[in-house]
């Protein structure tokens, strides 16, 4: 080989050997870092729809057309997210029939500064009335009470989960 080609094979590999560093270098500091959050702007919540009470009944809505739920389980449906313990603790998040995403992703309705919660950790949804915990496939799991939860499981009111050190009540 000439002296050339051995040159322009050294400087092709020198240049191969600082594009791997610079690609670790870049890995490593997303890793210590966190994903970074351009806008982190709070979005403004759809207006709940509220069944009409018992006090006011109006000609557009009459009472028959309101469904019947007895106290039991008005007592027993959760609204509000608590956070009893951890870094958070104080911390209130209101109940979306959609669903309430719990983990360390800034994406997550409830953020959670803990190093023991994945990214997407846990959901809390409504499903025919009722409300129900699952776990999202996380890595040190999600527990209600002392037990991992291994599937979707309803929940109640004055139920409370424990995702790593941070511990969630649900309460009315």
């Amino acid at each position: 080989m000439s002296e050339l080609t051995l040159t322009i094979i050294r400087l092709g590999l020198l240049v191969l050997l600082w594009l791997f560093v610079f690609s670790v270098v870049g890995v490593l500091r997303g890793d210590i870092y966190g994903t970074r959050v351009v806008s982190r702007t709070p979005r403004k919540p759809a207006p709940a729809k509220r069944p009409p009470s018992r006090d006011a009944t109006s000609a557009d809505q009459p009472a028959a057309a309101s469904p019947k739920v007895s106290r039991r389980q008005q007592s027993s449906t959760p609204g509000t997210l608590v956070v009893t313990q951890g870094a958070l603790t104080g911390t209130r998040l209101p109940l979306r029939e959609a669903g309430t995403v719990i983990g360390r992703n800034p994406e997550c309705a409830l953020v959670l500064e803990d190093d023991f919660a994945s990214g997407r950790h846990a959901k809390i949804y409504q499903r025919d009335g009722a409300w129900f915990v699952e776990d999202l496939g996380s890595t040190n799991g999600t527990f209600l009470g002392s037990e991992r939860l291994t599937g979707p499981v309803r929940v109640e009111v004055g139920t409370t989960l424990r995702i790593g050190k941070t511990v969630i009540e649900l309460r009315k």
